[in-house]
């Protein structure tokens, strides 16, 4: 996938952005931050909240559609569901497994994105 223009979401803990620590969840995790990268360069920055995290079942593919909806073709995380994993394969967005438990800017340094 070519880096020029990616909209990457990675699960985390907080509401600080780049500054935050990723969720060792996905479907669960308390927000999303959402990075607009273009050129290689980070140009935005936003939190998501998860609308689905007090579900007892199915909060992946709810978050997965939130996420299309917000045009994302990049997802960061330690591990992802079948039922989301399978979605995301559907819609093309790319998978990206990385540890949780280091900050999003690790973690988006992992893919080649100059912080």
């Amino acid at each position: 996938m070519s880096k020029k223009e990616l909209k990457i979401v990675i699960p985390t803990k907080g509401k600080e952005g780049l500054e935050d620590f990723m969720s060792d969840v996905f479907g669960r995790a308390a927000n999303f931050t959402v990075i607009d990268v273009r050129d290689n360069k980070i140009e935005n920055v936003k939190v998501l909240e998860n609308p689905a995290i007090s579900y007892e079942h199915g909060a992946g593919p709810i978050v997965v559609k939130m996420l299309i909806e917000h045009g994302v073709n990049m997802v960061i995380a330690k591990e992802i569901g079948p039922g989301a994993s399978t979605l995301f394969e559907h819609h093309k967005i790319e998978k990206v497994t990385v540890n949780a438990g280091i900050s999003v800017k690790e973690a988006v340094k992992k893919i080649g994105v100059k912080i």
